[in-house]
């Protein structure tokens, strides 16, 4: 499988995942304005901290602007300059899959290709106006639609390995991401009522998709404890961070051949780091998720899976290192 290919099956993956991700955070964040009780400031900001793109829309917008729903909204979506809005991630994954149409199955690149035509429509620039919470579940659902079409209609081979690779790091990293800068802010806030610090946790997890999950595997009574340990460490939960790393080390395993550890195999060195991962999350206790310690494993896990995509394009891209935001098609 030559490089060029196997790079956009990896980005076509973390683009589609993000993008899904990006509208599922905004569609949650703004039933919570409807349905809670705080101000904007508190509401807002951690979209934009969990995008990484802080520091841009500050120097561009201002700080008071981050407590501004129409601004973060408008810059998370429909901002050109802004590399993870959804608009430069449904081009990105559109662009990608187009330049490897002989490797994805035609039902995906449909989907893919009418998605993008849907969000240059006039239709789509209609519901963003008029009908926010419609517009965030169109483009959710066609990226649902695109992730369940290349698991029923594509080979299970190598392509698919690497587009799974690039789904499940880019998984880690926004749930990783959105835990921390929302646990954080939760912990610090004081709660004038218990029933809104209840719903505040749900939120959470309603925007990583776990809401049903939870209350299915933990039946007592919500905290911030029980949460974050569901969203690291369950291990039968298809977003939590535990099952993200350790499926992206089968994938990984399986493109590089390296599972005993050859360290001469390109991804060998990637491979050891995920499986340093898994087993460092897999030995988390509740204790040590209590207090600061949420924040210190989340951010090695962060680091971590850094570390690895700069291995994985350095070793099996021939990349280098490059930005965790775009790949060279842009």
């Amino acid at each position: 499988m030559i490089t060029r290919v196997a790079d956009h099956c990896f980005w076509l993956g973390r683009y589609i995942e993000r993008t899904e991700s990006t509208a599922r955070q905004l569609q949650v964040t703004s039933s919570i304005v409807l349905d809670a009780e705080l101000p904007s400031s508190r509401i807002w900001p951690p979209l934009v901290i969990v995008s990484g793109q802080e520091q841009d829309f500050v120097s561009r917008f201002g700080k008071d602007a981050l407590g501004e729903g129409e601004a973060v909204q408008r810059y998370l979506v429909r901002d050109e300059e802004n590399p993870v809005s959804l608009a430069r991630s449904i081009v990105a994954a559109r662009e990608n899959a187009r330049s490897i149409r002989e490797v994805v199955s035609l039902e995906v690149w449909q989907t893919i290709n009418e998605l993008y035509v849907f969000f240059h429509s006039e239709e789509a620039a209609r519901m963003f106006e008029d009908n926010r919470d419609a517009f965030y579940g169109r483009i959710r659902k066609a990226t649902q639609l695109g992730l369940g079409l290349l698991r029923s209609t594509m080979l299970h081979d190598m392509p698919l390995d690497f587009i799974w690779l690039g789904v499940s790091l880019e998984r880690i990293s926004q749930t990783a991401r959105l835990l921390d800068v929302e646990h954080h802010a939760l912990s610090a806030d004081s709660a004038e009522h218990a029933v809104l610090e209840t719903g505040l946790w749900l939120s959470l997890l309603r925007a990583c998709s776990g809401f049903e999950a939870f209350m299915k595997r933990n039946r007592g009574k919500v905290s911030g404890a029980s949460v974050a340990a569901f969203l690291i460490k369950e291990a039968q939960f298809p977003r939590s961070v535990l099952y993200s790393t350790d499926y992206a080390r089968q994938r990984l395993a399986a493109i590089c051949l390296a599972a005993q550890g050859q360290s001469h195999v390109p991804g060998a060195a990637a491979l050891r780091v995920l499986a340093e991962l898994q087993s460092f999350i897999e030995g988390l206790s509740l204790e040590s998720l209590s207090g600061g310690g949420v924040h210190a494993a989340l951010t090695h896990v962060v680091e971590q899976v850094h570390e690895v995509c700069n291995s994985i394009a350095e070793e099996l891209l021939n990349a280098g290192p490059r930005t965790q935001l775009q790949n060279q098609s842009q």
